[in-house]
């Protein structure tokens, strides 16, 4: 039976702020919990190995939506970030042998920094024109790691990283990066979620509906800005040392600004200013890829003939990923997150229309 409330009864702020305040959203992240602990143990290697892609993306989301989604700040550099946490920590884990718990943090605080400045054009640009802004972060970034021997490690920018080891054992096995993942990505989460009901978070979502009203009730615009960027660009550089651990190479390939545009139809499709649509946003395209590569090597050879399939794939993707983002845009600009809420609110006055 679901438990269905008739009206809002909250004596206090405690109870007004809890995150979970109905028993049937209790018992939904206690079923998830269950699902997410039991999952490694009885998928096979492969879709662990999707579950760990899914992990680290839905850090780099969660990242991108506190910027754009909460502080209304655009940013198209969000993968430059994340390559500034991937080489800080290649580079301390190889020359200074430092553990992941060291990297990991110092990776993201060198992002943060690095964020921070890009951020400064914020207090007078906005708009078209700080995308423009953080487009030249990420070329410059880009830029820097590619010519710059002692940061990337040579002529191919590769770094090859051990993984991590925990209690004296190194996590090589899917099952293993698992868990490992799924801390950072938890962690990720319940931070957001804390964030975003804090003082800092409701400043940030004050600027974002209108910075002009902000500043005049006492909103600090230049620093709140400044801080959306930092802690963006912190959650940007850890999902780059996870990205660099799990795959075990620090590469700028894989952080180029097809990246950033992934991350943007993240947040995009699953929903500005959502915690839950950053999650929505990075499963739908981790898998996206997955699903049309199968579908081309079932259907492929029936809709386009001889054509070459491997060639069509990315080409596909990319054209895909464009018509969603439109899609989303004029039909639900709320992304998923929208969808779900639909289907929660229909549930929850079921079988009542009212």
């Amino acid at each position: 039976m679901f438990h269905r409330e008739s009206g809002y009864y909250k004596t206090s702020y405690a109870a007004d702020m809890a995150l979970y305040p109905l028993p049937i959203a209790r018992w939904t992240v206690a079923a998830v919990a269950l699902a997410t602990c039991i999952a490694p143990f009885v998928l096979h290697e492969y879709y662990v190995s999707i579950l760990n892609l899914i992990m680290v993306a839905t850090v780099g989301a969660l990242g991108l939506n506190i910027l754009v989604g909460y502080t209304g700040q655009i940013s198209i550099g969000h993968a430059a970030f994340m390559s500034v946490g991937a080489y800080t920590a290649a580079n301390l884990a190889v020359r200074l042998d430092l553990p992941f718990w060291v990297t990991l943090p110092a990776g993201g605080l060198m992002a943060a920094a690095i964020g921070a400045i890009v951020g400064i054009p914020s207090l007078r640009i906005k708009g078209l024109y700080l995308a423009i802004a953080t487009l030249a972060g990420q070329l410059i970034i880009e830029w820097t790691i590619n010519h710059v021997p002692w940061i990337s490690g040579g002529a191919q920018a590769s770094i090859e990283v051990p993984r991590p080891t925990l209690f004296g054992t190194q996590l090589k096995t899917q099952f293993q990066l698992y868990w490992f993942l799924l801390f950072f990505a938890v962690l990720a989460i319940v931070g957001t979620l804390n964030l975003v009901r804090s003082r800092i978070g409701r400043a940030f979502i004050a600027i974002r509906d209108q910075d002009i009203a902000a500043e005049i009730i006492g909103i600090n615009i230049f620093r709140y800005k400044l801080l959306a960027f930092a802690i963006s660009s912190f959650y940007a550089g850890v999902t780059g040392v996870l990205y660099t651990y799990y795959l075990g190479i620090a590469n700028y390939e894989q952080f180029q600004i097809v990246t950033s545009i992934d991350y943007l139809a993240m947040i995009i499709i699953g929903g500005l200013g959502s915690i839950l649509g950053s999650i929505f946003g990075a499963i739908f395209v981790t898998l996206l890829p997955i699903v049309i590569r199968l579908g081309m090597e079932n259907w492929g050879s029936f809709l386009f003939g001889d054509a070459d399939i491997r060639n069509l794939i990315p080409n596909l993707r990319l054209i895909l990923f464009g018509g969603l983002i439109i899609l989303f845009l004029v039909l639900e600009p709320e992304g998923l997150n929208r969808l779900w809420r639909n289907i929660r609110s229909y549930f929850r006055v079921w079988p009542f229309s009212y």
